[in-house]
């Protein structure tokens, strides 16, 4: 890091949170701090949409992923359309009818108040955790790759987002989500297109994608039903589209960025510009990750990208051994680099399949380096992280990016963390104030005192996030836990909200044990492993509507009228 790069850093993030606190501030009730004031435009609405979900774990996971498995990740995203549609036509309208400050108040409504608060209490622990997360996520590869503090830079994220969403409520939200998106496209444009004019001179684009593709990186659609392959085009488009209608049109960190739209249409529009950017955008993204890999087969790069599990390794006894498969790798890279330049002017099959033969090599080499860094964390009793997914593109840019470059990419990384905080602690405050604390608590005070509890809310989930993040552990790959807690809990919420649209025979008691009977199935579901965990979506949604049937059906001689 020099010191254009910090210039750049911390000047894109001070003008960030400052421009945010000050054109947002002095907010008079709960509907400008909730709702803000009801003034977003559709194209305010989609990018706040879309920065709510693309956070710093998409920028730093997502290469990664596509680095070491493909484009196939794609197809997670591909019922997010369908969703939009159907939230479009259905959620919007009801919840603009209604005028609701959270989605959560609906259900009360349709069923009773402990099936509301039981709903609420289940986005709360869900997105409370993926809150910590979202911060842990940044903080801790920084920390291992720039040696920074990593409870600190876990601090001052936290505190960034806090001082203007307290600040500001859901317009400042929404304000800074279009900056942030700014600074986020313009530096992964920028770094697309460096990673391209760094390829070899008679390596044209073309030809990158040709690599790719004899590298099995640009295997785009599985159309298999195997479940012990998470990514397919039938997971995407029906597990996948259980995710986001769940996620889009119940949770309310979501929902809460479109109610704040002066109006259906507008609401519906910019539902709408998310669907049609959203895929083409984590396409872009993967395809950043596959130039990263292609850029890797002409530049030498670790058999483990984590530096922090590099050193833990080298300072074990099983540093011999690493050196090895690190000398192994080298070789396979200067066999395979020959290979890659003739492949891409010729196109041969022999080339192809020799390409993949050494790929297989380096697949095992890099399988064999995790097992060496697992057996040093028992010797020393630590527990840093083997795999290295979330460290592959951070690694590229500080060791192949021009000075000031560097500093907008992490400024793009720490953007996209505080953009979606904001929008979790916003909704967590907002579900705590009216879901519990209003509607159980204190039910008659005037506007000043729930504006200002909103402002309380906003800071202690703010403070726990920061805790949170400050005793997680990382998981497999970070975009995959952020969407295992989410699938989780979702397909569940789902179904009751499902139930309360379009099956007016189920009433509020059989929809509360319902709910409760599948989140303890699904969790143990997920705990064991029945299923890869975008299926838990259609899991818990249909699980929670059959048991509420029965439980209805049941109870209707007693003509439940809850």
């Amino acid at each position: 890091m020099q010191t254009l790069d910090w210039i750049v850093l911390i000047g894109t993030l001070v003008f960030i949170v400052a421009y945010g606190t000050w054109k947002t501030r002095g907010s008079k009730n709960v509907q400008d701090y909730i709702k803000g004031g009801n003034e977003a435009k559709w194209w305010t609405i989609g990018l706040s949409v879309m920065a709510t979900q693309a956070s710093a774990i998409t920028f730093l996971s997502t290469p990664g992923q596509a680095f070491h498995d493909g484009m196939g990740f794609v197809q997670f995203y591909f019922g997010l359309p369908i969703a939009m549609i159907i939230i479009c036509l259905v959620f919007i309208p009801l919840y603009y009818r209604l005028k609701v400050y959270t989605a959560y108040e609906f259900l009360e409504n349709r069923f009773d108040l402990k099936t509301r608060s039981l709903t609420a209490i289940l986005f709360l622990i869900q997105r409370g955790l993926a809150a910590g997360i979202t911060i842990y996520a940044p903080a801790i590869i920084l920390s291992a790759v720039l040696g920074w503090n990593l409870n600190i830079l876990i601090i001052i994220i936290g505190i960034l987002v806090i001082i203007y969403t307290v600040s500001g409520g859901t317009k400042a939200v929404s304000i800074t989500q279009k900056q942030q998106m700014a600074v986020i496209f313009t530096g992964m444009f920028i770094a697309f297109f460096l990673i391209v004019s760094y390829l070899p001179e008679n390596i044209t684009f073309t030809n990158a994608l040709e690599i790719a593709s004899a590298s099995g990186k640009m295997d785009i659609l599985d159309f298999s039903f195997d479940f012990n392959n998470r990514y397919t085009f039938w997971s995407g488009l029906i597990g996948g589209t259980f995710l986001a209608l769940s996620y889009f049109g119940t949770d309310q960190s979501q929902v809460q960025r479109y109610l704040s739209g002066k109006s259906v249409k507008e609401m519906q529009m910019g539902l709408i510009f998310n669907g049609l950017l959203k895929v083409p955008m984590q396409f872009f993204i993967l395809l950043v990750g596959v130039m990263v890999f292609v850029f890797y087969q002409f530049n030498t790069s670790p058999i483990n990208f984590n530096p922090a599990a590099t050193e833990t390794v080298m300072n074990s006894s099983y540093a011999k051994e690493y050196i090895q498969l690190q000398n192994e790798q080298d070789e396979i890279f200067t066999k395979k680099k020959d290979l890659m330049t003739a492949y891409a002017n010729t196109k041969s099959d022999a080339i192809a399949r020799q390409i993949a033969s050494y790929n297989l090599g380096d697949r095992a080499n890099r399988e064999a380096a995790k097992e060496l860094i697992v057996k040093a964390n028992k010797e020393q009793t630590l527990s840093v992280e083997t795999n290295d997914k979330d460290y592959v593109f951070i690694h590229f840019i500080l060791n192949n990016l021009p000075r000031g470059l560097i500093g907008l990419l992490l400024a793009v990384i720490l953007s996209a963390a505080m953009s979606s905080t904001a929008s979790e602690l916003n909704a967590l405050a907002s579900t705590t104030t009216m879901d519990l604390y209003k509607r159980s608590f204190v039910k008659d005070k005037d506007e000043s005192h729930y504006l200002k509890i909103s402002k309380w809310f906003t800071f202690g989930w703010g403070s726990l996030a920061i805790l949170i993040a400050s005793v997680a552990y990382l998981a497999d790959n970070l975009i995959q836990l952020v969407n295992i807690i989410g699938s989780v809990f979702y397909g569940n919420v789902l179904g009751i909200f499902l139930l309360a649209f379009f099956f007016k025979y189920v009433k509020g008691n059989a929809v509360f044990v319902a709910a409760l009977i599948t989140q303890a199935i699904v969790i143990t579901g997920w705990w064991y492993d029945w299923m890869p965990y975008l299926w838990l979506n259609l899991f818990g949604c249909a699980l929670v509507i059959g048991i509420a049937f029965v439980l209805q059906t049941i109870n209707s001689p007693q003509n439940e009228n809850a």
